[in-house]
């Protein structure tokens, strides 16, 4: 296992050797931390668990706790006077190494703890601020291995214990008195060097000589069963034909049979009928005979059939207990495959499979995707600098840094996630795109990758899109009087397109979802159309669009309307095939939802222009649309008011030009993660057009007389949304500024 294997999996590579296993209640534990009001709550995330806790303000108090009495895991912080975490959980280890040991750090970068991590000091590290039940579960998992390790050890010590007697009768059937080499040697298969090779190969590494012969490749198995049946005149035997008696497993052990290639097949009276790989190895036989008292009756068969043999008579092979953590580790549903890659080598894929028996990718992958669900990020960004390689998280649509990652590692995490969305892992130099489901210990999610080759090495972006998330009713969108009033008409209509728009993610599928939802029944047929399904939801039949097999958005639009929808969402609106289709379904007593990537609802219909249709056919279908933008929703624990900013104010424009504007903003909280924002709401302009504006479209006119009618009927912009939801303290300028940008007056 690695050395970095305990950072990502928990797997304690230095468990107790006794036997004796605590109940739950008789856990201790330590927590070390010099601030007073974490470790205050640290105590509080156990107060209902069955542990002894001990507490320590600093490393030095910590170790003389461990000098006065063991404790069965350890928690400390990492950034702590005179002594810091990485040191103290080296120190701790050296006093109980069986200890589970756990560092808590506000920084996710790998270089803070990884001195303790090579010298495997760590069992795992945990972010600040953690979530209580998941630091709950972590430490009820480790304690919980914690004893699996325990029995599995007593277990070994009982294994190892039976099994010396059989190593010792396998030592001693070790012979080097096989003549087989020899025989090749003088009917010219072997010459004087092979034959010396194989001997000292031999005494050095106990094996039988055909196991070494065969090793090596110098002779085919076939063809010295052909010389042994022909010249020497070795009876050899089909095994398939042989019952072997349950009995006859008590004359040899497995692990002999296995080692020198032998099976007993019948015994009558004192004479046994085995099945030998090498007849020729009289040494093997008189051992035989000298261990079991009888005679030995001597055929010859391949040893694949005396394998295969072996484990029709055994059963199936026993624990190895090598490699314990590999047997009681977490089961976690990505160890399938780690692939490494070497940037500047041209190595072959056979190679690049063969190169994936360490398990640090697999563990940094799902140590990646597992914080990510926990934060709630919507997209994950792998991306190599310089120095380093840094993962970015987008939390509330705002990228962070969140983790750095050492170079080394980075062409098997790579790698890894490639294998993962079952992507080509020896294309570098192409951008690729796939998709993988990932069930984890929180939820199961789809992930979305994409690759891309830049000058540094490959960048990876992983969309997550929860399947499983609860989809909002319209009254949680966040809609003003006006508007919600206007999108409920939209949804009581019996036919007709409701398009919702806005750049790449601004919750355009969300919105659509809710409005699908709302007037769901059982009397209505619905189908949506989507790559991917972004929400789950059981009254519709949900198709997944895969057009690397043709199954794009027009394909399938045009089948489902021989399936009598009632309503359809189509994901997106990409081309002109897909708009035809989408408004002729609209036009044909559909309710069709879709999405278009459009800067304003009255951009949208320019954009229907573009896209091939006609006006009238735009200005008949048209149900309305809803253009959309996210912001930052300020935190409700530490909202403040503040003095707006003059610049800001300016750079706004006109509509935040009123001198009386009262503003907030997040002071920073531990429920925030001091971001002063927790979740987001939309902006939205909504547009649903009347008669007249049905009138002006289908007649063509411009885009700039559609907009001031759209403005006389009272319909507002994004700005002015925006405007009221600074006002009402559910966002901030700062935020405004960001997703709408500067504004002209």
């Amino acid at each position: 296992m690695s050395r970095y294997a305990s950072l990502f999996t928990g797997s304690a590579a230095e468990t107790p050797t006794k036997p004796d296993v605590p109940g739950r209640g008789s856990y201790r534990l330590l927590l070390v931390d010099d601030e007073p009001n974490v470790l205050s709550a640290l105590r509080r995330a156990f107060h209902a668990e069955n542990y002894e806790i001990v507490t320590a303000k600093d490393g030095n108090e910590a170790l003389a706790r461990l000098a006065e009495r063991e404790f069965h895991l350890i928690i400390s912080d990492y950034m702590m006077p005179t002594l810091n975490g990485a040191e103290l959980l080296k120190r701790a280890k050296r006093m109980h190494p069986q200890m589970i040991r756990i560092m808590l750090t506000g920084h996710a970068d790998t270089g803070a703890v990884m001195g303790a991590v090579n010298e495997g000091a760590v069992y795992k590290f945990i972010l600040k601020p953690w979530n209580d039940d998941d630091l709950r579960i972590t430490v009820a998992l480790a304690l919980e291995q914690f004893d699996l390790l325990q029995r599995n050890r007593s277990l070994q010590q009982e294994n190892t214990a039976k099994g010396k007697e059989i190593q010792q009768l396998s030592r001693l059937a070790v012979s080097n008195r096989s003549q087989l080499a020899i025989m090749l040697r003088k009917r010219g298969l072997l010459n004087d060097a092979q034959l010396q090779e194989i001997y000292k190969l031999q005494q050095t590494r106990k094996l039988p000589m055909i196991r070494l012969l065969l090793e090596k490749g110098w002779v085919e198995e076939k063809t010295i069963r052909d010389i042994l049946r022909k010249d020497l005149l070795v009876e050899e035997v089909q095994l398939a034909e042989f019952q072997v008696a349950t009995a006859l497993t008590e004359l040899l052990p497995r692990s002999f049979c296995e080692r020198q290639w032998v099976i007993p097949l019948k015994l009558e009276g004192r004479r046994l009928m085995l099945a030998v790989a090498d007849p020729m190895d009289e040494g093997l036989l008189e051992d035989i005979r000298f261990v079991s008292g009888l005679e030995v009756q001597v055929l010859m068969a391949d040893m694949t059939a005396i394998a295969a043999k072996i484990k029709d008579v055994y059963g199936a092979a026993s624990v190895d207990f090598i490699d314990l953590e590999s047997v009681v580790s977490v089961s976690d549903p990505l160890d399938t495959i780690e692939v490494v890659i070497e940037e500047d080598e041209e190595v072959s894929l056979p190679e690049l499979l063969r190169s994936t028996e360490e398990p640090p990718a697999i563990r940094l992958v799902n140590a990646v995707i597992l914080e990510a669900l926990r934060l709630g990020v919507s997209d994950i960004h792998i991306q190599p600098r310089t120095k380093n390689v840094v993962v970015r998280y987008r939390i509330d649509g705002v990228l962070s840094d969140k983790i750095h990652i050492p170079h080394h590692l980075y062409p098997a995490l790579v790698s890894r996630i490639k294998v993962m969305a079952e992507l080509d892992i020896t294309e570098r130099r192409r951008p690729q795109d796939g998709r993988v489901a990932v069930k984890t210990p929180l939820r199961m999610v789809d992930l979305r990758v994409s690759t891309l080759p830049t000058i540094s090495g490959e960048k990876v972006v992983l969309r997550i899109l929860d399947r499983n998330a609860a989809v909002h009713r319209i009254e949680e969108l966040g809609l003003n009087g006006h508007d919600s009033e206007r999108v409920l008409h939209m949804v009581n209509q019996p036919q007709g397109i409701i398009l919702a728009t806005g750049p790449t993610g601004s919750g355009k599928t969300t919105t659509l979802y809710a409005l699908l939802q709302h007037a769901a029944t059982p009397e209505k047929n619905y189908i949506t159309v989507e790559d991917p399904v972004e929400y789950l939801m059981d009254m519709a039949g949900q198709v997944f669009v895969r057009e690397r097999i043709g199954l794009d958005f027009a394909t399938v639009l045009r089948a489902i309307l021989r399936q009598d929808p009632d309503v359809i969402l189509l994901g997106e609106i990409r081309d002109a095939e897909s708009a035809q289709v989408a408004f002729q379904a609209a036009l044909t007593g559909h309710l069709v939802y879709s999405t278009l990537h459009t800067n304003s609802a009255i951009a949208t219909i320019a954009r229907l222009y573009d896209l091939g249709l006609r006006p009238h056919v735009v200005a008949s279908a048209l149900g309305g649309i809803i253009a959309q933008r996210l912001v930052r929703r300020i935190c409700s624990d530490c909202r403040e008011q503040i003095v707006p900013d003059s610049s800001l104010l300016q750079q706004l424009g006109a509509k935040f030009a009123d001198p009386s504007l009262v503003t907030y903003k997040g002071r920073g909280c531990g429920r925030c993660n001091h971001s002063g924002y927790r979740g987001r709401l939309a902006l939205y302009e909504v547009l649903v057009p009347s008669d007249i504006l049905r009138e002006r479209i289908s007649a063509g006119v411009g885009l700039a007389e559609i907009g001031q009618l759209a403005r006389q009927e009272g319909v507002g912009s994004l700005l002015e949304d925006a405007v009221d939801k600074v006002k009402s303290g559910m966002t901030t300028l700062e935020e405004v500024l960001r997703v709408l940008g500067a504004q002209l007056d």
